[in-house]
C-alpha cells in the first residue's frame, strides 16, 4: 500500500516538473505576478480585518497628532 502511495507521489513529482520545465520563463513569471496582486495584504491574511482597522485608526491618530504639534508650534512664535 505505501509503495503505491509512494510511486503516485513521484508521478505526480515529475509530471508538476515538466509542465514547469516546459513553461517558458516569462509565462511563469507573468502568471506568479497575477497570483501575487490578486491576493489580500498579509496583515488581513494573517489577523483580519479587525487589525488592519486598528492600524488605520493608530496611523489617523499619529498624523492628526503630528500637524497639531506643527500647527501649534507657528502660532506660539508669533506671538512672542
Amino acid at each position: 500500500m505505501m509503495a503505491k502511495g509512494g510511486s503516485e507521489l513521484i508521478q505526480y513529482m515529475t509530471v508538476q516538473l515538466v509542465q514547469y520545465i516546459e513553461t517558458p520563463r516569462s509565462e511563469r513569471k507573468l502568471k506568479r505576478a497575477m497570483a501575487k496582486a490578486g491576493r489580500e495584504h498579509w496583515l488581513t491574511r494573517w489577523f483580519g480585518v479587525g487589525a488592519m482597522s486598528l492600524l488605520l485608526w493608530k496611523r489617523n491618530v499619529e498624523e492628526h497628532h503630528i500637524t497639531d504639534k506643527k500647527r501649534l508650534v507657528p502660532q506660539a512664535a508669533e506671538s512672542e
